[in-house]
């Protein structure tokens, strides 16, 4: 492989990954994803029962299912092939993005040690072991966000959405750095998704889009040390769910300030950290933000490795070390966690707290002059 072979080297990935899919098996959130797409051939209802393997419930909007169809219809070796390779890839795609728009090289030996390495952080592993999508939204989120002047930008958040709702933060990032049209194709392709969903499925559609939608409980307890959103800290802090009105309160306003401050630095030509930190004012924001969510922790660290050595290494060892499971966890032990507890306990979105912190106090130290691509001032 040559020097700049970014794609051989993905190819690498993704073909190593598949095999270690392939071996392995089939994967619990795997399993419900094809249950799912079984649930749409049969015409069953998508929410009245649990997959029958796994016992866990099927939690996404119904368009999820309509795309999950296509796994349903292989072998469960194969399926788990399939889907791991296209996770490992769409990890090692995205560093080629970041890179790319850091205006930083990505030859093939760094995109495999990145890739490679990043398997050390719990969100990754933990993504990849469960059989989860958020590898493959993530990529689907940084090619729309670092080049939303492209015809089609937006139409693949729009589909993240679709899949997950949580990237309808996006949606309001663009509109605030003033591209309004990918905003649009996005809120299009979005509606669109849900329109899939009623056609497929319109009784299951009617019932996630009005008894489940706001139900936090159904994804699981919020209180897991595994959730690391807002909502999830402020369950454990007060040992049972917090009123509506606090957590919307609370994480709102989290939220919205990192969300601004992205706005802030992708206006300055700094797509990435903007991207990187609308990502974390959605894990934020989410009612629950599983471990396995933060693998938004990649290009975090991609980001911050331009900036600080130090720093970047201090947020790759929040999630290698996983100081989430340090205290007892689990069975609703996290009700009895101690003050100290809380806070490795927390330690995510802690690390997302000072991220976000940090990103809006350097904004102003630089308001005034104009930002490179990777943030410095010129």
């Amino acid at each position: 492989m040559g020097p700049g072979s970014a794609p051989a080297a993905v190819l690498v990935v993704v073909i190593g990954a598949a095999i270690a899919g392939a071996v392995v098996g089939e994967f619990p959130d795997l399993h419900v994803y094809r249950y799912g797409g079984r649930a749409v051939l049969d015409q069953l209802p998508l929410y009245d029962a649990d997959d029958p393997v796994t016992g866990y419930p099927f939690t996404y909007p119904p368009f999820a299912a309509v795309v999950m169809v296509p796994l349903t219809l292989l072998p469960g070796w194969l399926a788990a092939a399939l889907w791991t390779g296209a996770s490992a890839g769409c990890l090692a795609v995205s560093v080629v993005v970041v890179r790319r728009a850091l205006g930083r090289p990505a030859p093939w030996w760094l995109v495999v040690g990145v890739t490679a390495g990043a398997l050390a952080l719990e969100p990754v592993w933990q993504n990849l072991s469960f059989g989860q999508i958020n590898l493959i939204l993530m990529l689907a989120v940084l090619i729309d966000l670092v080049r939303p002047e492209r015809g089609t930008s937006g139409v693949l958040v729009g589909i993240a959405a679709g899949l997950k709702l949580t990237p309808l933060v996006f949606v309001v990032l663009l509109v605030l750095v003033g591209h309004r049209g990918a905003a649009r194709r996005a809120s299009l392709a979005f509606a669109g998704t849900v329109a899939a969903g009623f056609a497929a499925l319109p009784g299951s559609a009617a019932t996630y889009w009005t008894d489940g939608l706001l139900d936090p409980g159904r994804v699981g307890p919020p209180a897991l040390a595994h959730n690391q959103s807002v909502n999830g800290a402020l369950t454990r802090i007060l040992d049972g769910s917090p009123p509506s009105w606090l957590w919307l309160v609370v994480a709102g306003l989290l939220a919205s300030a990192v969300l601004l401050a992205a706005a802030a630095w992708w206006r300055r030509g700094d797509r990435v950290l903007g991207t990187c930190l609308g990502a974390v004012a959605m894990l934020l924001a989410a009612p629950v933000a599983w471990s396995h969510h933060w693998v938004w922790a990649v290009p975090v660290a991609l980001v911050l490795w331009e900036r600080s050595r130090w720093a970047a290494a201090a947020w790759t060892a929040v999630f290698v070390l996983r100081p989430i499971v340090w205290p007892p966890w689990g069975r609703g032990q996290e009700y009895d966690w101690r003050w100290f507890d809380h806070l490795s306990g927390n330690a995510y979105l802690l690390a997302a707290l000072t991220v976000g912190s940090w990103a809006a106090i350097a904004l102003n130290r630089r308001r005034g002059g104009s930002v490179s691509m990777v943030g410095r001032r010129e």
